[in-house]
């Protein structure tokens, strides 16, 4: 039975060339995620507000709102907060941009032309530490039931 869409790991990807987008879609075939696509920053950020991701991974030069502007709204919204974001850019070897992608709420970088085995590898990571987060707040949420219950329990035989 195929997994349904709603029950896979969700991922975004933020790139504003939909030949990058297709490219990073093609890498990531084969993972089992959910993978959102987004062509703006203002896109990115509407889709981050429908569905619980794992990841984002987003090009740093967008037309209107870049990648460090993005980066910044998500940081600063309570829902978004904590979703790990990792530029995608040609920037290489310029510390600056990496430095401002990092103070923006950056966690890594990707650098283009993309590795393939390279992004898989960073995606598996995200995605275990998602996973691991989901299982903690399981367990969470059982041990709270389970209190809940011994007070009662502890209150009736009073």
């Amino acid at each position: 039975m195929k997994m349904e869409q709603e029950d896979k790991i969700s991922i975004l990807i933020v790139d504003d060339l939909k030949e990058n987008l297709l490219v990073l879609e093609s890498v990531l075939d084969g993972l089992g995620l959910n993978i959102v696509m987004a062509d703006s920053g203002a896109a990115a950020l509407a889709q981050s507000l429908k569905l619980d991701f794992a990841l984002i991974i987003m090009d740093v030069m967008m037309p209107g709102m870049d990648g460090y502007e993005t980066a910044e709204i998500l940081r600063s919204n309570q829902r978004t907060r904590y979703i790990p974001i990792i530029f995608a850019t040609s920037l290489a070897g310029e510390v600056r941009h990496e430095f401002r992608g990092y103070e923006s709420g950056a966690v890594d970088y990707l650098f283009k032309p993309l590795e393939p085995l390279i992004v898989r590898s960073k995606v598996n990571v995200f995605v275990e530490l998602h996973e691991q987060k989901k299982k903690l707040e399981l367990a969470r949420i059982a041990a709270e039931e389970a209190n809940a219950m011994l007070r009662d329990s502890d209150e009736i035989m009073r």
